[in-house]
């Protein structure tokens, strides 16, 4: 049973920068494609980046594209978010797991960007 880890979240003013880290047991993580996952208040939970077992390839939801950067350490069974420019909108608890969710959620970390 893998189990995740989120931390790195915590209250920034627009404009900011957070580095969100997730860190998962066991040795299946290398081997999956991974993506971080965010939902808002009153909202359902969305994919906000994937990155590929090798980390060749990424991709990132639109709203994010330029701003989020996505990546792993497969050493460390540690995947990254690096988040720049943030705006209120992306106020939201920060979850990792596999491209298709197919682990136990962590308890995920909480970001808020407000003034």
């Amino acid at each position: 049973q893998v189990q995740l880890v989120e931390s790195g979240g915590g209250l920034v003013q627009p404009g900011g920068s957070l580095r969100l880290s997730c860190a998962a047991s066991g040795s299946a993580f290398s081997l999956n494609t991974m993506g971080w996952y965010r939902q808002a208040p009153g909202k359902q939970r969305e994919l906000v980046a994937t990155i590929t077992s090798s980390g060749g390839r990424t991709n990132y939801l639109d709203s994010v594209k330029g701003r989020f950067t996505i990546s792993r350490d497969n050493a460390k069974n540690t995947v990254y978010l690096q988040m720049n420019s943030l705006k209120p909108e992306d106020t939201a608890v920060y979850y990792c797991n596999t491209q298709w969710g197919i682990w136990s959620w962590g308890q995920g970390t909480q970001v808020t960007v407000s003034y």
